[in-house]
């Protein structure tokens, strides 16, 4: 059974709110294969200076980056190959709103050069797993927040996690993963393909959503759109 596969956290601290514009700063990919745990965490330079609303978020500040971080290609070509060799072998990528961290790495690819995520892994983005949307798809219509904190609560997972830290913020989303697929074990008995096509619509109606508030109160609505990656 897929449940079975090793779990591969993936997160990321950036310059921005955008992930076709923004940087990395930051990358965590933590693999739980259950009786083996392989962590990886890397600081880069952005090559652009980290707007104080961000660094205030995950402290990272531009000196620190500059003096601290590593290459972005390096890092980027670490996290890429991390994932493309997981997601090769069947193990499905967990990150918590992962168009967010899988746009922006797959545009920084792009920015500097690199190879694509599809091109390393020979095929689309997939398995992906996001706990963010699979909590939706189990309790769509629960009131509250659906932050990773506020899930983590929910799920009584939460352990006073640095929240914006990429490390723990990846420790969360496997354990709300795991949370999820216990209290809801109807989600296991789905394959992958069908996991995906279950993110994707919940992923595409909650946009539409949000585009349609944004509408009314006479805002422009101008997130990207697609899943696992939008474009």
């Amino acid at each position: 059974m897929w449940h079975n596969k090793a779990f591969v956290g993936f997160d990321t601290e950036t310059t921005g709110v955008n992930p076709l514009t923004s940087r990395i700063v930051t990358v965590s990919v933590i693999i739980d294969g259950g009786d083996f745990t392989e962590k990886y965490y890397r600081l880069a330079d952005p090559g652009i200076p980290i707007p104080k609303a961000a660094s205030d978020i995950h402290g990272i500040t531009t000196e620190k980056a500059r003096e601290e971080g590593q290459p972005a290609q390096e890092v980027l070509t670490l996290a890429a190959d991390l994932l493309a060799e997981q997601m090769k072998a069947g193990n499905p990528v967990v990150a918590f709103n992962a168009c967010y961290d899988l746009t922006l790495l797959n545009r920084e690819l792009d920015r500097h050069g690199l190879p694509s995520l599809e091109t390393r892994i020979g095929h689309r983005i997939a398995p992906v797993l996001d706990p963010y949307l699979l909590d939706k798809a189990a309790d769509r219509y629960r009131r509250g927040k659906r932050t990773l904190e506020a899930v983590a609560k929910h799920y009584g997972v939460w352990e006073n996690d640095a929240f914006h830290n990429a490390e723990a913020d990846v420790l969360a989303t496997l354990r709300v993963l795991k949370a999820i697929l216990k209290r809801y074990p109807q989600l296991q008995e789905q394959d992958f393909d069908s996991l995906m096509k279950i993110q994707e619509t919940i992923h595409l109606d909650t946009a539409e959503y949000f585009r349609k508030r944004a509408q009314a109160t006479g805002r422009a609505y101008t997130q990207p759109v697609g899943w696992p990656i939008s474009k």
